[in-house]
């Protein structure tokens, strides 16, 4: 299991500093590791380069046979935790970035209330790199903007935002424009591969065809600092308001009905044996206040109305 995990790592890494570094080893241990694997297997399993690794069509096989090998690996260990009552261990939890700075503190200190024994590790990415680990083993779940639509995952709606409108300060008292009109305005947005702006864009109406003088940001902190700055408008979800409105000069306005919102919740593998405590923890998701208590956990609706909804 050892050399499996370590050549998991290579192939995922590409890269034998990379795949130590994650190992927690270094790079010569990692390196007679992978030759042990290949005297073992009887064959090369990677073309050694000066600056990367390439996997041997051997080398590829094996890797997806491992991933499959580890996730069941895992799951056993699942298992076993999932018999043991209360949640202990691990728990690798994804979260998209549009979610992670304003709900994940408060949600990791209702966990630790609840589970004492929970070791929560979170891991912010994008929707795409978060279910493609889901998939992988890599993650046990993901707090996510729903629909995801993939078959082998479940999906638990927890509670629905509402998107605001940021725009200048000196704008403040000027008509809430039209979805129309936003797209004719300068609109700034998250780059390439962010759900929210694929959202942002689909409530403006815009075609495929953006603007060519649309400005884009690497975090809705940077959106909105360039909001204040006078250089456009943006869309953000409620429940950043709080945390990313106060240190810029801009005004927050209600879009006009139907207004823009998204399904925030929580997927895993149908699979994962820790099934049943996932649906408790997207309880606690939806009603945090409730994470004290076991009774009151139990009370707790599916669904509510979250933050800032």
């Amino acid at each position: 299991m050892k050399h499996l995990r370590y050549f998991e790592a290579l192939a995922q890494h590409g890269h034998f500093g990379r795949a130590a570094e994650a190992c927690a080893i270094s790079q010569p241990a990692l390196s007679v590791q992978i030759k042990e694997l290949e005297s073992i297997l009887g064959a090369p399993l990677v073309e050694r380069g000066p600056r990367h690794v390439r996997l041997t069509s051997l080398g590829e096989a094996v890797a997806l046979r491992v991933r499959e090998i580890l996730r069941s690996v895992d799951e056993l260990a699942d298992l076993a935790r999932a018999s043991e009552g209360p949640l202990v261990g691990r728990l690798r939890l994804g979260v998209i970035p549009t979610i992670a700075p304003y709900l994940l503190p408060g949600f990791v200190k209702a966990l630790a209330a609840r589970y004492p024994g929970l070791d929560v590790r979170p891991r912010e990415a994008v929707t795409r790199r978060l279910i493609d680990d889901l998939l992988e083993g890599h993650l046990d779940a993901a707090i996510v903007a729903l629909p995801i639509s993939e078959p082998s995952l479940e999906e638990v709606p927890v509670f629905e935002e509402e998107f605001v409108l940021v725009r200048a300060d000196a704008d403040a008292d000027q008509p809430v424009p039209a979805p129309e009109r936003l797209r004719e305005m300068r609109l700034l947005l998250l780059e390439e591969g962010h759900c929210f702006r694929d959202q942002a864009i689909s409530y403006c109406r815009m075609s495929s065809a953006l603007p060519r003088d649309l400005m884009e940001g690497s975090s809705l902190s940077t959106l909105v600092q360039m909001v204040g700055a006078g250089i456009g408008v943006t869309l953000i979800p409620e429940m950043a308001v709080p945390v990313e409105t106060g240190s810029a000069p801009v005004s927050v306005a209600r879009l006009p009905a139907p207004r823009p919102s998204r399904t925030v919740g929580m997927v895993w593998r149908k699979t994962n044996p820790l099934s049943d405590q996932l649906g408790q923890i997207s309880r606690i998701l939806g009603n945090p206040g409730a994470a004290t208590s076991p009774a009151a956990e139990a009370a707790a609706p599916r669904a509510s109305t979250g933050p800032g909804g």
